[in-house]
């Protein structure tokens, strides 16, 4: 009696004890976030710079979400990720408050949504067995406000992909007083059209028009200039000049070679602007880069008494893989297209014309290990073109970075991409990979540093790693073998196990 009496006075000890720990614990806990995340780029967690921008919030900002309930599939996973995402944002700063609505519930909501700029989408969904069409709300509003004004911003649909850097982003834009400023170099012979990534460096920056013929104003940080096809005036280059000594970026895409893809012809493009680059460390080989990892092209090629479009995979678009590992602006990109790129070098000024220029050349690309180039006498045929087949030249540098030192204290950056359309619409700027490449570039000229690693976090392709003929066999034999060995493994473990049970029952009861 004694016993049962300690006993269940110990079980009531350990029961309080349990709770009172529990308790405790959960006190605690409520300033502290901990999430265990596996994924290799960490994206059901906050990044540092995401952390780092919300804990300089002074004011209060507050996100309104608008999201209906019971959606199907990815859209219902949309709603989790999101509302785990803010939960983790509001636990960084205690200036963020968050508040989820169901607008389909009320009338008033609905409106109140509608007014911030959220419309209703439609889904196809099954109810009851039946194909439906329903009218959901996916959207969510930020409302900060400081000591001069309310400013509001909306994401009329949330999607997963990109929601971090779009909600840092927003953060970011709305605690900043004032906008920064970019430009973007004009040309009077220039028939390049940018207004698919002008559009995108206008979220976050005050967007200018430059003409080099007068001198580029003081508050542009970062300047673009793309496919310069002639010499420019000795002012233009004053003037750019003046602006790199001053400071200022630089982001130019430019290649030594003129293409003509529907006439299969080219030419070597003749312009100081590459004794302007060469200045500053920077060359441009005059030749254009092929490589194996390529894309394609439509060609029409004859199949018996009929003509026929036909895909064929172009060496003179090289896929980029290869990125350099100790550069922030490329170190989370995955792929990136370019078209008729040159091969850019470290350009040593062996003559001492520039000797009181000091530059450091870093590369930033890379075309894949079987590459070749193309020089003097240009072949752009698609069909039967016998240079396709010498691609053994090794990795050839599509991308790089100067860093010009002004004084001790002061620098300028100059990032360099050989390929002259890469920001075009209708060529390189309307591929998603390439304007991330150019937003990072600009990010990382503005001194955006936070920006450049958190859009690196967004999964944007994830190209499969060239393996050998052997190797796909290999890995073909293993897929339908494996399953049938794992079978036969495990039968044969309950099999054994069920003679050892019996055996041990036998000697149990003999």
């Amino acid at each position: 009696m004694f016993f049962e009496v300690n006993s269940n006075k110990s079980f009531l000890y350990y029961v309080f004890s349990s709770l009172l720990v529990i308790l405790i614990l959960n006190w605690v806990s409520q300033d502290l976030f901990v999430r265990f995340d596996l994924t290799d780029n960490k994206m059901f967690s906050l990044s540092k710079s995401s952390k780092s921008v919300v804990k300089k919030l002074d004011e209060k900002l507050t996100m309104k979400v608008y999201f209906s309930d019971d959606l199907p599939g990815e859209y219902g996973n949309n709603r989790r990720y999101l509302q785990d995402m803010i939960e983790e944002y509001a636990s960084y700063s205690k200036n963020i408050k968050y508040e989820f609505y169901k607008p389909e519930s009320d009338e008033d909501l609905e409106e109140e949504a509608q007014s911030y700029g959220i419309s209703p989408v439609q889904l196809q969904v099954i109810e009851n067995d039946n194909i439906a069409i329903k009218k959901v709300y996916m959207g969510m509003v930020f409302i900060y406000t400081d000591d001069i004004e309310e400013k509001r911003e909306t994401i009329p649909v949330i999607q997963s992909a990109g929601l971090e850097y779009n909600i840092t982003t927003i953060i970011k834009r709305m605690t900043e007083s004032n906008k920064k400023s970019i430009g973007i170099a004009n040309f009077s012979n220039s028939e390049l059209k940018n207004e698919n990534i002008s559009e995108l460096l206008k979220q976050n920056y005050n967007l200018q028009n430059v003409n080099l013929s007068n001198p580029i104003s003081d508050n542009i940080q970062a300047l673009i200039i793309s496919g310069i096809k002639d010499s420019l005036l000795q002012e233009e280059l004053n003037h750019l000049d003046e602006y790199i000594k001053r400071g200022g970026g630089l982001f130019i895409a430019q290649n030594r070679i003129s293409t003509d893809l529907s006439t299969q012809s080219a030419e070597t493009i003749q312009s100081n602007i590459y004794s302007f680059l060469e200045k500053y460390g920077l060359g441009i080989k005059e030749n254009l880069v092929m490589d194996e990892i390529c894309g394609s092209i439509s060609v029409l090629q004859n199949r018996g008494i009929f003509r026929m479009q036909t895909q064929m995979e172009y060496p003179f678009f090289p896929m980029i893989r290869t990125f350099s590992e100790d550069q922030v602006l490329v170190s989370g990109l995955e792929q990136v297209r370019v078209m008729f790129p040159s091969e850019l070098y470290s350009f040593v000024d062996s003559l001492g014309l520039y000797s009181n220029i000091k530059s450091n050349f870093s590369p930033l690309m890379f075309s894949s290990e079987n590459s070749g180039s193309m020089e003097q006498f240009f072949n752009l045929s698609p069909a039967n073109n016998a240079a396709f087949l010498t691609l053994k030249e090794g990795n050839k540098v599509i991308a790089a970075k100067s860093e010009v030192f002004i004084n001790d204290t002061l620098t300028s950056e100059i990032i360099l991409l050989g390929d002259s359309n890469f920001i075009s619409d209708d060529v390189g700027g309307g591929i998603q990979e390439n304007t991330d490449l150019v937003l990072n570039a600009v990010d990382f000229l503005m001194g955006d540093e936070e920006l450049v690693s958190l859009r690196s976090r967004k999964v944007t392709t994830r190209p499969l790693e060239e393996i050998s003929d052997g190797s796909k066999k290999l890995w073909k034999w293993a897929n339908r073998l494996l399953p049938f060995v794992l079978v036969l493994l495990i039968a044969l473990y309950k099999y054994n196990s069920e003679n050892m049970r019996e055996s041990r029952l036998r000697r149990e009861f003999r």
